[in-house]
């Protein structure tokens, strides 16, 4: 009786064995798998990285989605969304102005944004009690855009670039272009970040302490014709709120904090920025249309998180 149950713990405790072992080689298994997959899903992914307009456009981009995070942020803490429209369709007459005369779309951009920032800037608040003469404005600079646009006789893809950006026809030059303009932006937000984020907090205590709020004006104002002039290269002209305003919306959604708002905006964009230009890549599909997409779908989500 004792020998026949030895026997028979004997078997139960070997078929656990064999069976632990088969899980074991299951597992092993499907870790080969997972393993191989992964691989093969980064070659995939990072084989687009041996293109240069590939490199390009991801060094712009993120030059653009970083730029555009912080100010982005700053203009939701301001309340002065309405100026990134502004500049931006001021800033189309620019880029098509420069086309007829056969200069840079970005030079011609950041000159005429930057202009009308520092205008806007010097302004203040008067100008958003101008509901219609921003208007009216607005549509004039949209028109004589359009204007310039239809006497330009080079190739007809500039007004879709312009428009609607083109990320992958970025240059090397212009990606230069970028990294310098984005070096002073930073240092000039170094330098008078906490300024202005006081009297973007409490602008009549900032007053009060001898701030001068005019000229924090036209200085913000004056980042916010280069973030859009950077931007607009990313996902062109029409689209350029979604960038400069989107990362910073969703976060602002999400978060309580001022520093943790104020990171995971960059984060938020250069994740958006990243993911639609390798979608792009993937599908063939505009990168403004992947950008944007992903923007407004992370808003919904924000939203319902927050309620």
């Amino acid at each position: 009786m004792f020998s026949k149950t030895l026997v028979v713990d004997t078997l139960m405790r070997e078929k656990i064995v064999i069976r632990y072992a088969l899980l074991l080689l299951q597992l092993f298994q499907s870790s080969n798998k997972i393993i191989t997959s992964f691989k093969t899903m980064t070659y995939f992914w990072t084989g687009y990285l041996d293109y240069e307009f590939v490199r390009h456009s991801l060094v712009a981009g993120s030059l653009a989605a970083v730029l555009g995070a912080i100010v982005g942020y700053f203009v939701v803490l301001r309340h002065v969304g309405f100026a990134v429209h502004a500049l931006a369709h001021i800033g189309f007459t620019g880029a098509a102005g420069a086309a007829i005369f056969g200069m840079s779309a970005l030079n011609g951009m950041l000159a005429l944004a930057v202009i009308a920032g520092i205008a806007m800037g010097a302004i203040g608040e008067r100008l958003q009690r101008s509901d219609v003469a921003i208007g009216m404005v607005l549509s004039a600079a949209l028109g004589i855009g359009m204007l310039f646009l239809s006497l330009y006789q080079g190739f007809s893809g500039q007004a879709t670039s312009i428009l609607f950006g083109n990320i992958f026809g970025v240059t090397s030059e212009q990606v230069i272009q970028m990294f310098f303009l984005f070096l002073i932006t930073m240092m000039l937000l170094l330098i008078g970040s906490r300024r202005l984020l006081f009297a973007s907090l409490h602008p009549d205590l900032a007053e009060a302490r001898g701030i001068s709020l005019t000229w924090l004006s036209i200085g913000f104002m004056f980042l916010i014709a280069v973030a859009v002039t950077l931007a607009s290269q990313v996902v062109g002209i029409l689209l350029v709120f979604a960038l400069v305003i989107g990362p910073a919306s969703i976060a602002t959604r999400l978060t309580h904090c001022f520093w943790s708002g104020f990171l995971g905006s960059i984060i938020i964009a250069l994740v958006t920025v990243w993911s639609g230009i390798f979608l792009a890549c993937y599908t063939n599909w505009p990168p403004s249309f992947w950008i944007t997409g992903i923007l407004f779908l992370g808003y919904l989500i924000a939203g319902i998180i927050k309620k």
